[in-house]
């Protein structure tokens, strides 16, 4: 029997579901027998954001002053999943001054280990409803044109919520002073805050 023929739609649905896996672009609230819990980012936690950004290897790594600045600066606008005491994935961002309307999600990490079981996408959520209630109804954030992983995890929360995303060129590569991709801005707007049962 010959294997279905998929069309073009189809075989990028897949891959980019297959792809938002990797960063936990999933509705199970458990990792491996114990709780997710999500809260906002105490100052003795910005060591272990650090670590988590170095060992994923694709991420900036900042220096570890700026995740302890972020941890005391940045707290209502930020969310790490802790999971049996260890902190084992974050979201932070801010409310742009410009755009109070606006959370600019800075940078999203979850560990190796914990990948696969929902986290990114409950910190999303996490953080979103967070400011929701602050009037924040645009979420920002800038991903290279080779990370599929961010886009699907981006991409699915914006369709979990029935919101719109849109993307331009931000940073090109040029204006880098290194070798940095070049960046492009997705924007999710209309983010009012949901359920639990909205993203189950």
């Amino acid at each position: 029997m010959s294997p279905p023929i998929l069309s073009t739609a189809e075989a990028e649905r897949l891959r980019v579901e297959n792809a938002a896996a990797d960063l936990g672009a999933t509705s199970n609230r458990q990792a491996a027998g114990s709780a997710v819990i999500l809260r906002a980012p105490r100052l003795a936690d910005g060591a272990r954001m650090w670590r988590i950004a170095k060992d994923s290897t694709v991420l900036d790594t900042n220096s570890s002053y700026a995740y302890l600045l972020w941890c005391r600066d940045f707290a209502s606008t930020s969310v790490v999943a802790e999971v049996g005491g260890r902190i084992v994935g974050y979201v932070i961002g801010f409310v742009r001054p410009q755009a109070p309307d606006t959370v600019f999600v800075w940078q999203i990490a979850v560990e190796r280990a914990q990948r696969g079981r929902g986290t990114g996408v409950e910190l999303l959520h996490t953080l979103l409803n967070n400011v929701a209630v602050h009037g924040v109804s645009v979420l920002e954030t800038t991903i290279s044109p080779d990370n599929s992983a961010s886009i699907a995890l981006f991409t699915s929360v914006a369709r979990t919520r029935a919101a719109a995303i849109t993307k331009r060129p931000l940073f090109d590569a040029g204006v880098f002073p290194d070798r940095h991709a070049p960046e492009d801005l997705y924007r999710i707007e209309r983010i009012a805050r949901a359920t639990e049962e909205d993203h189950r």
